[in-house]
């Protein structure tokens, strides 16, 4: 089944919200970041985000089912864009979906100088899908946790 990627609006903000909690909520219970998480962001700024200029949100969709949601920033005084966040719901984790959404996304936004990201470090799946996908580390890690540490990613157009 192929992966669609379908532009959310403020009628999408309380779905794209329920998915962005469950899907980042072990990140949470492991790592206890509750300043930092995505699922402690509230609703109103998660609103706020999807009104933003240079913001755009998209669900994923598989097989006509929404399998979560991604966040792209366009930074034109930089010429990049930033993922942030993207996330896949529990039960469509670990099928391809969040390699080929990015995939689709880099193909609807083609800043000059390419696109930026975090990732937690301790996660090794996170950092693989990633680096599968072309982007490179950047710079070191920064402490979050004794035991967290996001590390920044890139990827030349």
């Amino acid at each position: 089944m192929s992966v669609v990627l379908k532009k959310a609006g403020l009628a999408d903000a309380e779905r794209l919200h329920g998915m962005q909690v469950e899907s980042f909520m072990p990140l949470l219970l492991k790592y206890q970041d509750n300043e930092m998480s995505p699922a402690m962001e509230p609703l109103e700024k998660l609103r706020d985000k999807i009104e933003q200029p240079h913001s755009c949100f998209y669900l994923i969709e598989r097989g006509h089912r929404v399998a979560g949601g991604l966040r792209v920033v366009d930074l034109p005084e930089r010429g990049l864009c930033r993922i942030s966040p993207l996330f896949i719901l529990p039960d469509f984790q670990k099928q391809g979906i969040a390699q080929a959404a990015m995939r689709l996304v880099e193909r609807l936004h083609q800043p000059r100088h390419g696109w930026r990201l975090d990732t937690i470090l301790e996660e090794p799946g996170n950092c693989h899908l990633y680096e599968k996908l072309g982007y490179a580390r950047m710079g070191p890690a920064r402490a979050i946790k004794p035991d967290m540490h996001l590390i920044a990613y890139g990827k030349a157009r």
